[in-house]
């Protein structure tokens, strides 16, 4: 893998050098855009609204519309914008990884010691695992200021960059059912706790789940470059004999007893 970041970890007056590397990478089909009458690739162009003429990259500036007017900016603007930068994770906080919401989570990276840091990223993953905590910090890569957390996982250290509270919608405007104003039957509570148990594993493995959309994708491409005719699947509509929420209940734990039982 290559590193797409170096520097290090400030850990009170400790610095560990790391690098960051991606931990995730798509797994998608690569398809081209073509043209459906003779299949050329499709071309984009940067086109100006009022002359319908091709812009060149160079001739290309970039603005801000503010009181209908637009403000361009030159790079020396967004460098005077850009925080100070810095090559290091600065730890701000240390915290319980239950108090922050999975909504802020946004990317995962992996964190690996630079020659001479080993002892010290090994300490710090260490300290967390006892904790049970993890860091809260801040970095800049790109000239942008990321909000991350560090968090042991096996003999890793990872960093995951968050989401800053600025970026998360505000959800007020949908209709959520209220906890106070809707009335939960206790006999309905105890049915539904009794199926999360039920399909609650002894272990879990998220290695069994698997994105078939590709390889279902590559077998009809396959298919249809060999001259096979396609059949379009029909797609399952899911229906329950009641309305009542006590009986739907009932019927899945009935179902999820079925199931077991063939398993074993």
């Amino acid at each position: 893998m290559r590193a797409i970041w170096s520097g290090a970890i400030g850990f009170g007056l400790v610095n560990i050098p790391i690098k960051i590397f991606s931990a995730t990478e798509s797994s998608s089909i690569g398809l081209t855009m073509l043209d459906k009458k003779d299949h050329a690739n499709i071309k984009y162009q940067r086109i100006n609204t009022d002359t319908g003429k091709e812009v060149a990259w160079k001739d290309i500036v970039k603005g801000y519309k503010y009181e209908g007017e637009y403000v361009v900016l030159d790079d020396a603007d967004f460098e005077k914008a850009s925080p100070e930068k810095s090559k290091t994770i600065a730890i701000q906080e240390f915290v319980e990884e239950g108090d922050l919401d999975p909504i802020y989570y946004d990317t995962p990276y992996y964190l690996e010691p630079a020659k001479g840091g080993e002892r010290a990223y090994a300490l710090l993953r260490e300290a967390l695992q006892k904790a049970g905590k993890v860091a809260v910090g801040t970095f800049v890569m790109r000239t942008k200021e990321n909000l991350c957390i560090l968090r042991p996982s096996g003999d890793m250290l990872g960093l995951v960059k968050l989401r800053f509270a600025e970026e998360i919608r505000d959800y007020s405007e949908l209709n959520i059912p209220s906890s106070k104003k809707t009335t939960i039957k206790p006999a309905e509570l105890k049915m539904a706790t009794a199926l999360i148990d039920q399909l609650t594993p002894k272990e879990f493995d998220i290695t069994k789940y698997k994105d078939t959309y590709d390889q279902e994708l590559m077998k009809l491409i396959e298919a249809k470059a060999s001259g096979k005719k396609v059949t379009t699947p029909k797609a399952k509509t899911s229906k329950t004999k009641t309305i009542d929420l006590m009986s739907q209940l009932k019927e899945s734990l009935d179902q999820g007893k079925g199931k077991h039982k063939k398993a074993s």
